[in-house]
Formats: structure tokens, sequence, C-alpha cells
């Protein structure tokens, strides 16, 4: 009997994207063109880039980008690519082992190629090429390659494929968080820690498994201790309300407590519950009164995807005598590496010969918009004779 026919059409579950979309590298290239690059990809961070000059080198699934602070003070990016011979501008960190997908430099007021030394301006434009006068009245047409690059919260977002209104075309992919989360101050927090995690799994296994909490009473106690909702219900949850801890808790560390202080701004709901959002494609979200968990996803192949987990605080708190963000970083790397464990697990499972498709109980329906926002994005794809869809 095939897979297919074991699969009941009755049945009242819906369907996860296809096998071949978590395990294909074919399939992860098709989503890079169609998903990733035309997309609004997440970064990094803007107060990194605080002087003109500096640059945020960024490994987007495969292409390297650089993100320049000019000196009106205006972000703009370009592909990091000569437009002489194609040598790097800066050296490709993303690719060597160990090394963070995104990071930041400074240029000198320029952009100068190590080959032949061709000199860029910031924001792209060729300056000179040496000994080769004859180009200046062709400087407009031999430009950097221009990647789109607009800012919400403090995070630096990217398009690969430029379109008009950058700005707008954001505010579109932000899907409403940017309202939900108006009170918190996400622009001015800062960077605490990092933590960085080679997974691997699939990029889209990781964001359904962050979308929903159907899982956490198997895969998370500790949470659950601190957070008793997500073990209630299978995991049905008001995520617009927030997330009630438990009596005596208020934030996500070991005992659910800090001597830090919350937020200012923050309502009621927002000083003790927690929050997540989920911005597609690859920025997590998980919003506690004093800290908030910034996850960055970077897909590196159909079943590899490096995570960065960045802590952001207020500035004030940085800057208190004996700052310490270990109570929330022990307790997020903690939960993290369960995820982690949990959709290796999954993506293992998933190249099973026996396996075509999952089922998404009622409770993931979050995680459905995951395959839904795929699915928009790329175009049909005919079904090949024997394919298992």
């Amino acid at each position: 009997m095939s897979p297919r026919a074991e699969q009941d059409p009755q049945l009242p579950l819906d369907r996860s994207l296809p096998q071949r979309s978590y395990t294909d590298e074919a399939e992860f290239a098709r989503e890079r063109e169609g998903v990733l690059y035309p997309g609004w990809f997440c970064v990094g961070r803007a107060d990194g880039l605080g002087s003109p000059g500096d640059y945020l080198a960024a490994d987007v699934a495969g292409e390297s980008i650089l993100v320049v602070r000019g000196p009106d003070g205006t972000l703009s990016g370009c592909y990091n690519l000569c437009r002489h011979r194609g040598s790097r501008l800066v050296p490709v960190a993303g690719s060597q082992p160990g090394r963070d997908p995104g990071r930041t430099g400074r240029f000198d007021g320029r952009i100068r190629c190590p080959y032949h030394g061709w000199t860029y301006a910031l924001d792209g434009q060729l300056r000179a090429a040496p000994f080769l006068p004859s180009l200046r009245g062709y400087r407009a047409s031999l430009a950097l390659h221009p990647v789109n690059v607009a800012c919400w919260g403090g995070f630096v977002f990217a398009r690969l494929d430029p379109g008009p209104d950058p700005a707008g075309a954001l505010h579109g992919q932000l899907a409403g968080a940017d309202g939900r989360l108006a009170r918190y101050p996400l622009a001015g927090l800062r960077t605490g820690a990092r933590l960085r995690y080679e997974v691997a799994a699939n990029w889209k296994v990781i964001l359904e498994n962050y979308n929903e909490c159907y899982h956490c009473g198997p895969v998370h106690p500790e949470l659950c201790e601190l957070v008793p909702a997500f073990r209630g219900g299978g995991g049905d949850l008001d995520w617009d309300a927030g997330i009630p801890h438990r009596d005596g808790a208020s934030t996500f560390t070991v005992t659910g407590t800090t001597r830090r202080a919350p937020f200012p701004g923050l309502t009621p709901a927002q000083r003790s519950r927690h929050f997540g959002e989920l911005v597609l494609p690859n920025l997590m979200l998980s919003l506690s009164a004093d800290h908030v968990a910034a996850f960055t996803l970077w897909p590196r192949a159909a079943g590899h995807t490096t995570v960065l987990c960045d802590f952001l605080f207020h500035p004030g708190e940085l800057a208190r005598p004996g700052f310490d963000p270990g109570d929330a970083v022990s307790f997020w790397d903690l939960v993290n590496r369960q995820d982690w464990l949990i959709c290796e697990q999954v993506q293992d499972g998933m190249r099973s010969r026996r396996f075509s498709a999952g089922y998404l109980a009622p409770m993931e329906q979050p995680s459905a918009d995951v395959g839904r926002y795929v699915r928009t994005q790329l175009p049909a794809r005919p079904p090949s004779p024997g394919a298992r869809d």
C-alpha cells in the first residue's frame, strides 16, 4: 500500500507541506529564489551600525550582501560583489565554521575592492577604476548591485530582489506585529548576550515548532513549570492576550523572577505575561517584561539551519554595575536545546520513505501559517511521475 493510500482524505486534520519541502535540496533552491531572496530577510540589529562607514556583512541563504551606514545616516544595501571581476569586497564569514552569518566592520569612507582597487562610494556608486579613465562616463552602469534595506524595531531587513517602496513593503510583511508590539521599546534595546546554534533541521521545521505549543508538555517540562498554560489544553493559547506565568513569576528566567526593571510604557498584561511573534521568513521574537529573545534563522541547506539568539535589554539595565544576563540566557539555552533536539528528530523522520506529509492539529494552526506563506510565494510545481506529495 502506498503512503498516499494510507492517509484518509476525510481526516479532520490539515496537511503540512510535502516531504520534499523539508528534505530536497532542489526544493530548497526553489525556496531561496522564490521565498527568501524576494522577501524581507532579517539580517541583524541597527545599533551595530551607528556611524558612517559601519557595515554589516550577511550571508543570506548562500548570497553575501553588505548593509552600510551612509554619510547622511541612512542605510543602503548591495551585493558583496565587485562589478569588475566578481571579487568579494569583504571576506565572506558566514560559510566558515564557527563564524556568525552576520558580522560588522567599518569602511574608511569608501568601499575598495581588494583585487584591483576599484573603489565605490558607501552607497555603491563607482568612484574610481585605476588606469581606466574611459569608465568615468559609465559609473552609474557599474554601481554595485543593489539590495533593498528597511528597518523596524531596531531590526535590519534586506530584500535581495529589489522592488519599489521598501518601507511600505516591509510593513505588509510584518502582518501587524508592529502594531501589537508598539509599546515595547524595541528600537532602543541593545544586545546583552548571544547564543549560536547549528541545527540539523530545515528552517521551516524550526519555524513551525516555534509557532505552536502542542509540543510544550512533552518537550519542555521546566518551561511548563514556569508557564502552566503551555501544558494545559494541548497548547491551545490566546497569544493576543499573552500567556500568564505561574503565581509569583513574571519573566522567562530560571526562577521566573529578575532584578531588572520592566520596560517603561508596557501595559499591565505586558508586564506580567509572555508574548511572542513570528515575522516571516526568519525572525522569531519572544518578549518578556525585562528582556526580548530575538531569534534569526539562517537557512544553509535543506537540512541545516544556523540560529542566532540575541538577548535584548534596556540600555539603562546594561549600564547598571554588575549587569548579568545569565538568568535569562541559561533558561533560554535549556529551552532552545530541547527545541533543536526535537526539530532534528522531526527532520530525521521526514527522510523516511514512509513519510509524505504531516498532519496539523487545530492548535497547530499558527504553524500552518508557515506553509501558507511558502505556498503563496512559490509558483505551483507540477507533480513528477511517482512523486509523493
